[in-house]
């Protein structure tokens, strides 16, 4: 066996012959103060301690759930970030600093807040890579799919129980929570969510946290975490611009905004009384989910019976709390897409699409009436399959049946875990209106 040597020779794969320090061997002597080999001792190979620390590497990257994000270095992404604005310029670059400082030291809660696609998660990758690098471990997950893979923990097949995937989230030496404010806003995920954001915070365990949404429009126990001055440090990469993402309607909606629950008229006597109850409970659930929007409420019925007024109502609703919400006649928002493509447009497809796709309540109106084109076929899949996976409240409004719609979209429109179908059997309400019109004219005729 060769004794150490302190040459330069790259290093072989451990237990190759080929290796010029031990020859395949593992193991050399190491030397003593005089330079000559001490031949009662051993000590392993560099090509050995080599293939430990690839080793080490690479289960740290299985352990870290990265999967295609293991490629994002700081090395990697532009400092300034990818956006051509001098202010996004400097929010991305103050962040990406406070990144790699925090992936050194990695004390406190490091929280990243910005719009979908302003690269909040590639930071966060760059922080759980850099961990790695330096031999440590890093957890990476999803809020959503946390949450999903705990449910589906309770399952006898799961290859995991549940107690023991959330103790190992809980007490994740690092732990890095993308997207959250995206997740269904449930009573059991908010109580999990909970729970594991307090274990950490009273431990003090190190955390990123990316969310899309500003941390003053998070569920109140959250928020008073993130906004720990003595533990949390937040960073704000991009404000979004979009207007669709105010409180208020946008150009276009003049009959909307007019649209609340107390112009609603859901008695209409002139009605069969069971057309009367249907109505009624509509205006019931519509109230119920406007105070707390969770999963999907589909209203069904021919043009005119109210099921845009009470979605409309929904949205008014909610601005008037001051939450966000969103409010796209299908049609329109797929010309509005296609002209996002000029380039005279002062909106970008990516900002138009992603605040409809993301939106914490969106309501789609007059969904079937659109165009069967496989582009629009495959942007509206692209949104409601989103949504369905993230457990955002939506409304949708439709004349269809459901066996008209294409199945990709009908399957989850259906699915009882997540929506709610109202089929509203009352008759257009401009009969009505037709009807009492026609009556005063014959009226003031027989004066």
């Amino acid at each position: 066996m060769d004794t150490w040597s302190n040459d330069e020779n790259p290093v072989s794969p451990a237990g190759d012959k080929n290796c010029p320090i031990c020859k395949g061997g593992g193991f050399v002597h190491p030397r003593l103060s005089n330079g000559k080999p001490d031949y009662s001792k051993v000590t392993a190979c560099r090509c050995i301690k080599m293939e430990a620390e690839r080793d080490q590497e690479n289960r740290l990257q299985k352990y870290s759930n990265l999967g295609a994000l293991v490629d994002y270095t700081f090395e990697s992404i532009i400092k300034g970030g990818i956006s051509g604005d001098a202010t996004r310029q400097e929010l991305f670059t103050k962040a990406f600093e406070a990144a790699k400082q925090y992936a050194a030291d990695a004390q406190g809660w490091f929280i990243l807040i910005g719009p979908s696609g302003s690269g909040k998660t590639l930071l966060a990758a760059s922080i759980a890579n850099e961990r790695i690098k330096q031999g440590k471990p890093a957890f990476f997950q999803t809020v959503p799919e946390l949450l999903d893979h705990l449910r589906s923990a309770f399952s006898p097949e799961s290859e995991m129980a549940y107690d023991e995937l959330f103790d190992k989230v809980c007490n994740a030496p690092f732990l890095i929570l993308d997207d959250l404010g995206v997740q269904a806003s449930t009573a059991w995920a908010k109580e999990k969510l909970d729970q594991l954001f307090n274990y950490r915070f009273s431990h003090e365990l190190p955390t990123v946290i990316t969310t899309s949404t500003p941390i003053d429009e998070l569920d109140e126990r959250i928020r008073t975490r993130l906004s720990n001055h003595r533990l949390s440090h937040s960073y704000v990469i991009e404000q979004k611009a979009s207007a669709l993402r105010e409180y208020s309607w946008s150009k276009g909606f003049e009959l909307q905004k007019d649209m609340v629950f107390k112009a609603f008229d859901s008695k209409r006597l002139n009605l069969p009384l069971e057309q009367r109850q249907n109505l009624s409970a509509a205006y019931q659930v519509a109230l119920q989910f406007a105070e707390s929007p969770e999963g999907w409420l589909i209203f069904q019925g021919v043009n005119g019976c109210g099921k845009t007024h009470l979605a409309s109502a929904i949205v008014n609703y909610r601005y008037e709390a001051h939450k966000q919400a969103i409010f796209v006649v299908v049609t329109e928002f797929l010309d509005h897409l296609r002209k996002t493509f000029n380039p005279e447009s002062k909106v970008s497809y990516d900002q138009l699409f992603e605040a409809v796709k993301t939106a914490p309540l969106l309501v789609l109106d007059d969904f079937g009436e659109q165009s069967t084109t496989p582009w629009a076929q495959e942007k509206l899949y692209q949104v409601i399959n989103y949504r369905y996976n993230a457990r955002l409240a939506t409304v949708i409004t439709t004349c269809n049946s459901l066996d008209e719609i294409e199945p990709r979209i009908s399957s989850r429109l259906v699915d009882p875990r997540i929506s709610m179908v109202i089929n509203i059997t009352a008759p257009d309400y401009r009969g009505d209106q037709s009807t009492k019109n026609k009556f005063k004219i014959q009226k003031s005729k027989g004066k």
